[in-house]
């Protein structure tokens, strides 16, 4: 080979050097930014639910942003209402969004269902901070979405047993009566509930199951107090519930009321009437962001929201949580949503508290379940007692 030869070698040699640094200088670029997006129900009847979630969404991205990474992350919402029908409208623009590479939801189970089609059949990861239906994870069940759903709370496998023994703590000679409101959350939780009270030969003196959005309890009113119940759990969440313990409230019931996560939360107290509400019980997979978060963490909350304090919002925790799993992983440089995919369902990452170690099954839940807290309306305002 002559000199000429060898020069023109190490011309070309030098130009594929050159364009492969712009090749990777414009990768680079087209990833500075990605889209996370929100979903849950954010007007509504159950709006509330949605707009306390996005509060900690709100404030991880905050946080993380804060810190000039290398790729930002911009935040967007998708708005469910918390209902199966309007998720399966929602959904496909989402999926066809290329930017968007995570979904931090759904908030509920029902819209989580109808959601699963577009999001599996485009690779699109969620974590979940609500969706406690135990099918979504059943492999067995035609209702589960693997391997894309994923979850930070315990399932109603745990949360069934919890509402039980949360309920009837301090009853005496409890007589339980259980009430549905047939969506795929309150009938998830209502099995788990009455398998729990079976195995335990807990009294169980009657069930019904009421459609969401029924104006008029007066017939399963009538049944309560036939069947000599003196406590009542619901299933459904906090509009109906809430319209439920007021009925029975009106009809001079005597008793304690209870219902699972979906019924925990403010506006509840609001629907029912600070005097119905009062002693009213909850279960949740859920920790008050008040009492776990930092001071740092704190402060991060009021200037991303403009809120003093967290007190009185729920599972802002848990979607503060679930949004750190996508954080984390772009921060270690996965931007596509296949990189998204394979990083949250093998990754390790950490709470809020930063000693929580949040890991996920193969089928998206989270290792060694979670704890369920349980909550009570005391002098109107809902207190946490811890796990349950």
């Amino acid at each position: 080979m002559n000199k000429n030869s060898k020069r023109v070698l190490a011309v070309v040699a030098a130009s594929g050097l050159v364009l492969a640094s712009v090749a990777l200088s414009s990768a680079n670029a087209a990833t500075k930014s990605v889209t996370l997006v929100y979903q849950g129900p954010l007007t509504g009847t159950d709006a509330q639910t949605g707009q306390d979630e996005l509060l900690g969404a709100k404030t991880a991205v905050a946080i993380y942003n804060a810190t000039n990474p290398a790729v930002t992350v911009k935040l967007i919402t998708a708005d469910d209402q918390g209902e199966g029908a309007v998720a399966g409208t929602v959904a496909p623009g989402i999926a066809a969004n290329k930017a968007v590479v995570g979904v931090v939801g759904p908030a509920y189970s029902g819209a989580s269902i109808a959601s699963f089609p577009s999001y599996k059949s485009t690779g699109l990861t969620m974590v979940s901070p609500s969706a406690t239906r135990v099918t979504l994870t059943d492999p067995k069940s035609a209702d589960n979405g693997y391997p894309f759903f994923h979850r930070v709370v315990g399932n109603d496998a745990l949360q069934g047993p919890a509402v039980v023994r949360w309920s009837t703590k301090g009853v005496t000679s409890p007589k339980v009566y259980v009430i549905d409101d047939q969506t795929p959350y309150g009938t998830g939780l209502r099995d788990a509930a009455l398998d729990y009270i079976k195995a335990t030969k807990v009294s169980l003196v009657g069930k019904d199951s009421v459609a969401q959005k029924t104006s008029d309890y007066s017939a399963t009113v009538a049944k309560i107090k036939s069947a000599g119940a003196n406590v009542v759990i619901y299933t459904g969440y906090y509009p109906d519930g809430g319209q439920l313990a007021k009925a029975l409230d009106d009809a001079s019931w005597k008793g304690t009321f209870a219902g699972g996560d979906g019924v925990l939360n403010d506006a509840y107290i609001g629907v029912a009437g600070k005097a119905a509400a009062e002693g009213s019980k909850f279960t949740a997979p859920a920790v008050p962001f008040e009492i776990a978060a930092s001071d740092a963490q704190q402060a991060a909350f009021t200037k991303a929201t403009g809120l003093k304090t967290a007190a009185g919002h729920v599972y802002v925790t848990e979607t503060f949580n679930a949004t750190n799993v996508f954080l984390a992983c772009i921060k270690q440089g996965k931007t596509s949503r296949a990189g998204i995919q394979l990083c949250v369902s093998t990754g390790t990452f950490y709470g809020l508290d930063g000693k929580t170690v949040l890991k996920f099954t193969r089928f998206g839940e989270v290792v060694g379940g979670a704890p369920v807290g349980g909550f009570q309306v005391v002098n109107g305002t809902i207190k946490y007692f811890g796990a349950v």
